[in-house]
């Protein structure tokens, strides 16, 4: 099973200015996750951030906010309650006029189309972007999780966080995993410009 950019969605956890100071390797994670929205919006993948108490922890650091157009707001640890509506969005109201049409006769209107893949990268591995992944996975969404874009305060807390996603049914993948599966094809429209952000 291959990562499909059109059947993807990127979800960046709690990239937080004073949550990032905390975490081991900070600066090559937050690399990588910045390789990841860069990549997203190359392809055209869809990105979403959370952003876990804002007014505790800050805004989503820098430069990564600015390559972010939606970033939620959330206070549980996992953000499934947050992103379900942006991932499987409801369907609208059936068309037509409802005084002039009976029921049967009304269109219904199609929900956006689903992405069943969600590519997810955070921190704290062992706390917000395990619980997210679980919640993502009772909903039936394929997780894949970027191991080189995840961090913990300890090793041991992001180590553990890997073992526990894999035996759950996350796929471990890196950045550069991603953006080769994403682009399919050395003769990608895109290729250059890819390679160039992940090398």
């Amino acid at each position: 099973m291959l990562l499909d950019a059109s059947d993807s969605t990127l979800v960046l956890v709690d990239y937080q200015q004073r949550l990032m100071p905390a975490i081991a390797d900070a600066s090559a994670v937050l690399l990588n996750a910045q390789r990841l929205a860069r990549l997203a919006a190359l392809l055209e993948v869809p990105v979403l951030a959370t952003e876990q108490n804002p007014a505790g922890l800050g805004p989503t650091t820098q430069p990564l906010r600015s390559l972010i157009a939606s970033v939620l707001p959330k206070f549980s640890f996992g953000a499934g309650a947050e992103l379900m509506p942006r991932l499987r969005p409801p369907s609208a109201a059936p068309r037509g006029n409802s005084r002039s049409l009976p029921r049967h006769l009304q269109k219904p209107v199609e929900a956006a189309p689903e992405r069943g893949s969600v590519v997810l990268a955070g921190c704290e591995a062992h706390v917000c972007v395990l619980q997210t992944a679980l919640q993502l996975l009772e909903e039936e969404f394929e997780v894949w999780v970027v191991t080189d874009a995840c961090g913990s305060r300890t090793e041991r807390n992001r180590d553990a966080a890997f073992d526990r996603l894999a035996g759950a049914g996350c796929e471990l993948v890196t950045t550069e995993m991603v953006a080769f599966e994403w682009l399919g094809d050395s003769r990608h429209p895109r290729f250059k410009e890819a390679l160039a952000l992940i090398k």
